[in-house]
Formats: C-alpha cells, structure tokens, sequence
C-alpha cells in the first residue's frame, strides 16, 4: 500500500513540466526585464508622490530620498492659493458631456454598421476608423477659424462636441466589434415581439453591452481629462480653464516650488486613478469584448 502511494506520488511529480520545476535562464531572463519594465513605469509616479510630501528645504537637500515626514502643506497651499475645485469642476463637465454625447452617437452608428444591411457600411466603418490616425493638431486651425466665427470660443458645449469628434470613432470601432458578437436569435426574437430597431437598441443591446461601455467611460473620460492641447486653445477664459491647463500656470508660477507643483499633480491624478480602480474590473473584458464569439 505504501509502496503504491509511494509510486503514485512519483509518477505525479515526474508528470509536471520541467519547466515549472526549476528556473531555466530565459524564464529569469523574462521576469527581469518585466520588474524593469514595471519599474520604469512606476518610477516617476512614486517620484512624483515622495516629491509632494516634502518641504522646499527637504527637497533642496535630499531629491530622491524618502521624506521625513508625511507633510501635508503643500496640498493645502495648492488648494487654497489656486481655484483647483473649479478647474476639477471644468474638467468633469468637459469629460462627462463629451463622454455622454459621443456614447450616444457611437451606439447608434455601431448598431447600424454592425447590425442593419444598407450599402455602404463597411466604407463608413473603414472611414470612421481611420479618423483614428489623423493627429488632432492638423484640426486646430479650421477649427479655430470655425469656431471663432460662430462665437464659440471659450465654451463648455463648443469645446464638448471637439471632443466628442475625437473620441467618437475609437467608440464606434469597439461597440461595432461587440455588437457583431451578439447572438443574432435575440434580435430577430426582439423584432418578432414588435420592437423598433431603436427598442431593440436600447432595450437588448444596451443591457448586454455593460463591460465595452465601462471600458469606452474610462479611456474616454481619461482623454479628455488629461488633454491639454484643446484646452488651451478654446478654453482661453480664466472661468473655463480646465485642471490640465491650470497645472500648466500653475507649474509655470511655482516653477521653483518643486514639492508645491508635484503635489497639485498628485491632486490632479487622483480623480482617474479612483475611476480606474473601481471599474477595472470591467476595463480588460471590455477591450476583450469583441475578439472571441
């Protein structure tokens, strides 16, 4: 009996892989260039952290060392010698209305390319997507010029539907790829029920698309939060200047308050990194979403 457990425990061991059993070079040789790799990328915002907590006096003595203490001032100077509330204010209405209104117009040309046979669909999904590519930069001139003739300049809804262009076809490019996942015998089922194609939208497609629209909320809202380009061209009042373009005064006027300008950075990056977190669970299904049936 023993000899049999004996035997059965060998067999087992001998069965597993080499490879999981010791470490060969190449297997050291990965994971060393993966921790390098997290470690630049996590370098400058551990920086940016350790930076924000220090004093002018510490940070002059000692740049890269840890603080000595956990100080709070620089947050509380940030606060109150600049109007960051309001900036953080500008920001989430630019990033919420243009997330909103690009969501809108991105579902329903996505249902319509993926789900409804008309001429022409694959053209205007081919053309959608390779709006990808075009910088936004070659766009700031006409749109300067557009804008500044229809008095639009320095407006929330003005500088809303550049961002909704932006994003919109990143949008339709993953809702399309979702969409023609769906099983086709739940929508001829909500056709025979007496659904519009917009009922059946909003009613089936809707509901089932929860992971790809978490994902399209996170990138989206991130991109316009942290653009700084459109910002400053069309936001160009005091009372409309968003938290980037704010940050950017701000680090010009403490240019030589170092911990001062990493602690509203900090402030700055807080808002997304919270978003994230809480919905980063759905982020990688929804990316993944339309890559398998």
């Amino acid at each position: 009996m023993n000899a049999n457990i004996r035997d059965a425990d060998y067999s087992e061991s001998d069965s597993i892989p080499a490879e999981r059993r010791r470490l060969t070079p190449g297997m050291v040789a990965r994971q060393a260039v993966l921790l390098f790799g997290v470690f630049l990328a996590l370098a400058p915002a551990g920086y940016m952290l350790l930076t924000a907590f220090k004093t002018k006096e510490e940070y002059l003595f000692d740049k890269i060392g840890l603080p000595d203490a956990l100080v709070l001032t620089n947050f509380s100077e940030a606060l109150v010698q600049n109007p960051f509330l309001l900036w953080m204010r500008n920001s989430a209405i630019l990033a919420i209305g243009a997330v909103l209104l690009s969501t809108v117009i991105a579902a329903l040309a996505a249902f319509a390319i993926a789900r409804m046979q008309f001429r022409g669909r694959d053209l205007l999904l081919s053309i959608s997507t390779s709006l990808m590519v075009i910088p936004p930069v070659v766009m700031i001139v006409p749109l300067f010029v557009l804008y500044t003739r229809l008095h639009l300049m320095s407006t929330f809804h003005g500088t809303i539907i550049i961002y909704a262009g932006l994003i919109t076809p990143f949008s339709v490019y993953l809702l399309v790829s979702f969409f023609r996942t769906l099983p086709t015998e739940i929508l001829e089922a909500a056709l025979i029920d007496g659904a519009s194609p917009l009922g059946v939208l909003w009613r089936v497609v809707i509901p089932l698309s929860g992971p790809p629209l978490v994902t399209l909320f996170v990138v989206n809202a991130l991109y316009v939060w942290n653009d700084l380009l459109i910002a400053l061209i069309f936001l160009q009042s005091d009372d409309s200047r968003t938290l980037m373009a704010g940050l950017s005064v701000f680090q010009g006027r403490y240019n030589n308050q170092i911990p001062l300008t990493m602690a509203g950075m900090v402030m700055a990056s807080l808002p997304m990194l919270i978003l994230y977190i809480l919905f980063q669970r759905y982020f990688i299904r929804g990316l993944t979403a339309g890559a398998l049936k």
